[in-house]
């Protein structure tokens, strides 16, 4: 398994990470809710702290994409629980609603 390189610099970009989807959420911009839910995000919470708080997820998992670990370009906001969820696989597709058998 590889290890996450923890680098001032990867520190410092996710930190602008999160306070550029803190100022997008105050703006009500959507593009700072989890892009894998599309929810909104508690950016109130401390970073990683709950189920709903921000989480910087690596679109390109990092597993698979070591290369990509400290490229902004893949970032993306994320619930901690959806990214835990998500793990390295693909976001679950969101198909809708239901539709009664008698339709």
């Amino acid at each position: 398994m590889n290890r996450r390189p923890h680098s001032r610099r990867f520190k410092e970009l996710k930190q602008e990470f999160f306070e550029e989807g803190r100022r997008l959420d105050e703006a009500g911009d959507t593009v700072a809710n989890c892009w894998i839910c599309g929810k909104r995000i508690d950016y109130a919470a401390a970073p990683s702290s709950t189920d709903m708080s921000h989480e910087l997820d690596h679109y390109y998992p990092f597993s698979i994409y070591p290369e990509l670990h400290d490229d902004p370009a893949n970032f993306r906001h994320s619930h901690r629980k959806c990214n835990r969820e998500r793990g390295n696989g693909q976001p679950k597709a969101n198909l809708g609603d239901v539709i009664a058998d008698w339709w």
